[in-house]
This record gives structure tokens, sequence and C-alpha cells, in this order.
């Protein structure tokens, strides 16, 4: 119910409950008693030689759980617009210091790989951490030796933390209409299509997880090996609600500083950079707010860096500079440097190497390539 509020009010109708993250493991690998800790099932992964795919450095979305597991939140105030205005973050904090100490154990390892889908287990993976979207592909590598369960704990200073998530699902609205009839009759099938019986017959036809309490608890929900797994994670979920677009950039780079870090000084500083880009948000300009700005692939970036653009005479928005990309480099341009307007809606690919200027009209929402001269 948390995600279909907005300020005091309730704007959806709660659909599913599915979008949350677990834990998938190689059973020939991988010892049941292990499944509780962190640091064992490093170990295993050590030993054998199989890697623990977990997108630590490049998914904020993953990332945020050993977080949530010692505490912390990052909870976006709105106003009635729908505008952000401001952020309650307790990321850097001594809870955060805990969680990246956590975290540090995992993405130091040799066999840890940031990186997500089923084909991690054809790539020599033992561990992955995603969800149901990747069950029957992971369960057609797997088979029988496929084995599910929520997230372990990590250990800390003799303290154990159970790592947390990102809980997800999909809401129906109901379009506004004049006519007060036909409203009533709107809600009246949006409560039906979201009612028990229309979510068990989604997952009976489509393994859809239901939000319905209900439905959560009949035996064939708790018998599907994914969904269990879900709701079992779930009690230490977080919902995930309306978040600042440039949040999820900020926080994924968390990984990389706490990968590099050399002692708790590196990793507090991890912390400290990343509060300084979330204050910032709220300081921006507003002609910083309006601007546009390219991100992507280009010059190697992982998807980081800004790109700074400027609005010429023309209307139209270029770089400030052309860039060498070779084909196949992918970008957006965005505004604000936020993810709520970007385009295309399809990332841009470049079909020929070459220098270019990234043009950008944002009268007509259309992205092309300019080479440079």
């Amino acid at each position: 119910m948390a995600a279909a509020y907005s300020g005091d009010s309730i704007y959806d109708y709660t659909l599913t409950e599915e979008f949350g993250y677990f834990l998938f493991y190689d059973k020939c690998v991988i010892q049941y008693s292990d499944i509780d800790s962190l640091e064992a099932l490093i170990a295993d992964c050590e030993k054998a030689g199989k890697y623990f795919a977990f997108e630590m450095q490049t998914s904020a979305w993953y990332l945020a759980s050993f977080f949530f597991g010692t505490g912390c939140v990052s909870e976006w105030i709105t106003d009635d617009d729908g505008n952000f205005i401001s952020v309650h973050d307790t990321f850097d904090s001594p809870e955060g210091l805990i969680a990246v100490k956590g975290m540090k154990k995992l993405v130091d390892s040799p066999f840890h790989v940031s990186a997500g889908g089923a084909d991690q287990f054809a790539n020599n993976a033992a561990i992955l951490v995603s969800g149901t979207w990747d069950y029957e592909a992971v369960s057609k590598i797997l088979g029988d030796n496929m084995g599910v369960a929520d997230l372990p704990s990590f250990e800390v200073d003799g303290q154990s933390y159970h790592l947390g998530s990102f809980n997800g699902c999909k809401l129906m609205g109901v379009k506004p209409q004049t006519d007060p009839l036909k409203l009533a009759a709107l809600h009246q099938l949006a409560q039906y299509l979201t009612g028990e019986k229309c979510q068990m017959e989604r997952f009976e036809a489509k393994s859809w997880g239901p939000s319905n309490l209900n439905a959560q608890a009949s035996d064939a929900v708790k018998a599907n090996p994914g969904l269990a797994a879900l709701i079992a994670q779930n009690a230490y979920s977080v919902p995930q609600g309306q978040i600042h677009g440039s949040w999820w950039d900020l926080a994924k780079v968390i990984g990389d500083d706490v990968k590099a870090a050399m002692d708790e000084a590196g990793l507090q500083q991890a912390l400290d950079n990343y509060y300084e880009k979330i204050a910032s948000l709220f300081t921006m300009t507003e002609d910083e707010k309006n601007s546009w700005s390219v991100i992507g692939s280009i010059n190697g970036d992982a998807w980081t860096v800004d790109l700074p653009m400027v609005k010429g005479e023309d209307g139209l928005w270029k770089t400030t500079e052309a860039y060498q990309m070779d084909a196949g480099v992918e970008f957006k341009v965005r505004q604000g440097k936020s993810w709520d307007n970007n385009f295309p809606a399809e990332n841009f690919k470049v079909e020929t190497a070459g220098t270019y200027y990234v043009v950008f009209d944002e009268a007509a929402s259309q992205v092309s390539l300019v080479p440079a001269e």
C-alpha cells in the first residue's frame, strides 16, 4: 500500500508484488547450511572458483541492500505538484559505515562480479542475486540444482545484519472522469481487476506475484519457490516509492568508492562524497535544473558522468566539445542530471565511428550527431 500513496492520498490500486530480489544458488556448490551467511557464501565461491554475481558497482537498486540491512533510509519528499524538495537520507551515518564495511567483504573478493542475468550461471557463477524475471531461465540452466532463498546476513564487529532490498510492485490507476457515474464504474472495475480472484488468475496464467494477502497465503503461491523466496525477503524490504531520478547514478558510485577504499577512513570518505552529491541536488539553480546533458558509454565511461551541453541561438542544445565515439557507443540526453526527462526512449546508438557533437532539439525531442569539422 505504501507504493500507492503520495502524501496522505492513495492514487492507485496494488496489482502485483513481484519486483524485488533474492538469492539464486547452485546446490552443487553452495551448502544449504551456508545460505544465511554472506561470509560463508563468499568462502564457498572462492573455494570452488565460482562467481558471486551481485550488482554492487552497476546498480544502486541492489547496492542499497546493505544500507537497508543496517536500518538506513533514503526517503524523498515532494511538494503538492510532485517536485522533489528535500530528502531524509541516512546513508552517511554510523549505520552506513557498518553497511559499507559489510559491502567491502563482497566487492573485495576476487570472485565477486557486479553483473546480473541468468546467464551468469553459464559463465561460472554459483550465486546470483536477482528476481522472479530470471526464475525460468535459471531453472533451465541449473535444473534440479537450482536453489532459491532470501538474502543472507553479514557480520560486522560481532553483530549480524540481514541484507535488505527494494520492494516494487505493479499499480493500476483510474483516469479522472467528469461523469461521476462513469468514475464510480471504473473504480469498481479497478477493484475487481486488482482483487484476490483476478490476482490468482494472473498467478496461475503467468506466475505474477500477488499483492493480495489472502492470495499470498494460498498453498499454490507458497509452493512457487521464487515467490516464496521473495515473500520471505519482503520482511526485510523497503517499498520503492518516489525517488529523484539522479539518485540512481549518485548512489551506484558508492560501490566503486568502497572497492577502492584502503581503510575505514576511505570508506567514510565514500559516504561523505555521496552525501555531498545528494545535498547538491537541492542547491541547483533553475538554469541547472533545466539544462540538458549527455550521459552514456562515451569515452568508455560507465554512465556516471554528465557531459555538458549549451543552448545555441538556433534553440538547439549542443555538447561543448566533440567526442570520439566508436561504433556501438550508446548514450542518452537528460535534463537536470536526472532520469525524469530523458531522450530518446531507447538508447541512442552510434552506427559509424567518428568524432561528433551531440545535438538535441528540445522542441522536437530529437537527438542527433554532428561530425566535427
